[in-house]
């Protein structure tokens, strides 16, 4: 089998990505906070490493999302009724996608928190 010219490859990842975000509400959710974080970045002029380490985080989620999602579907096909042992599997996916999200919680208040905070000294500053 011949492999596919580069350019339909990736045509064919980005149907991917476009697929997740028309059928997937978890990944809806996670692309909205994607935008939140790109608006932040912007609006807080976070410095380059601390933007770097929220796209990070924020594609990761949205990575692992998707390797969940896809994991999801092969077991439906492999078993289609309930099996525990598919369940157990489809924990194990969702679990890493649960992780990724804490970790990228915890990502965004390392970061933030140092931004919002000279926003409330400008903001009480101003009033006092």
């Amino acid at each position: 089998m011949q492999k596919p010219p580069i350019h339909k490859s990736f045509l064919n990842a980005f149907r991917g990505v476009f697929m997740m975000i028309k059928t997937e509400r978890n990944f809806q959710i996670e692309v909205l906070a994607f935008f939140v974080n790109l608006f932040l970045i912007f609006y807080f002029k976070l410095s380059s490493i601390d933007a770097a380490l929220v796209l990070i985080a924020s594609f990761a989620v949205l990575s692992a999302e998707i390797f969940n999602t896809a994991i999801e579907k092969i077991c439906d096909i492999i078993q289609p009724d309930f099996d525990k042992r598919i369940g157990f599997i489809k924990d194990i996916a969702a679990g890493a996608v649960v992780l990724t999200a804490i970790a990228s919680v915890i990502v965004g208040i390392l970061v933030y928190g140092k931004y919002i905070l000279r926003l409330i000294r400008t903001i009480k500053h101003l009033f006092l």
